[in-house]
């Protein structure tokens, strides 16, 4: 099986112009010719090609890819072995890149009084519990918004590792719940559906049950909560939402 130049540049995602190129300095010399005299690209020149486009997306320069690739002493899996550890090593960088620029903007939405260091110390790789941003989109210029500034405004670094601990508690013991599988209207899990609510009222914003109940619909209307929630334990978004609905109805005949 061989492959036209327009057919490889269409498997590749490169132009047809970077395929000429690349046999022109002696990088990748198709295998075959057509009739014709066109380039007929075989299955080991794609695999080169793979190589190639891996040490490019990782930024080494065609010189060095050409000296890497004809290594007489190189074993193809070597190539693949350092490959996945570059690679792996730039995708630990930019998840760290982006959870820095997330905290970032997560500080300034809550309005933080900390250095950067301390934001960064303070917030976790997993923090859910994005109250103010939720409460500026839906009641922005409300009292209710105004109560939850006003609160995180005044915090400390202590006061942030208080409430970063009490979430990771309360996620731990929510994950073993649905491990356990403990239905959404069980009382062990209401109890902690109460336990969020009365989170949200100490910490943020007085959160009675029906708004409770409107935050629960927005862990499954919103992807950035379901998520996270989910990223906890399948399922877990739409299972906290039950238990929130659960809850309110349960002090809602009590009361």
């Amino acid at each position: 099986m061989s492959y036209s130049v327009g057919q490889v540049a269409g498997f590749a995602g490169v132009t047809v112009r970077t395929l000429h190129h690349y046999d022109e300095i002696g990088l990748l010399v198709p295998g075959g010719r057509s009739h014709a005299g066109h380039r007929r690209y075989e299955d080991a020149d794609l695999d080169r090609l793979q190589q190639i486009l891996f040490y490019r997306e990782l930024g080494f320069p065609l010189e060095e890819v050409a000296a890497l690739l004809d290594d007489p002493a190189a074993d193809p899996r070597a190539h693949l072995r350092r490959q996945h550890e570059l690679l792996t090593a730039r995708i630990e960088k930019l998840q760290k890149m982006a959870a820095a620029v997330e905290h970032a903007m997560e500080a300034r939405t809550m309005g933080i009084n900390l250095t950067p260091e301390e934001k960064f110390e303070v917030f976790g790789d997993k923090d859910p519990e994005r109250y103010a941003e939720e409460a500026e989109a839906r009641w922005g210029g409300t009292d209710t918004y105004a109560e939850s500034q006003r609160r995180v405004a005044r915090y400390t670094k202590e006061d942030w590792k208080r409430i970063q601990a009490e979430v990771d508690s309360w996620n731990e013991r929510y994950v073993a719940l649905m491990a356990a599988d403990e239905p959404s209207t069980a009382g062990p899990v209401m109890d902690l559906a109460e336990e969020h609510r009365r989170h949200i009222s100490t910490w943020y914003f007085d959160c009675p049950y029906e708004m409770h109940r409107r935050l629960g619909e927005t862990y499954v209307a919103d992807e950035r909560f379901k998520a996270f929630y989910d990223s906890l334990r399948p399922g877990l978004a739409e299972h906290l939402k039950e238990a929130i609905r659960a809850n309110a109805d349960r002090h809602a005949s009590n009361g």
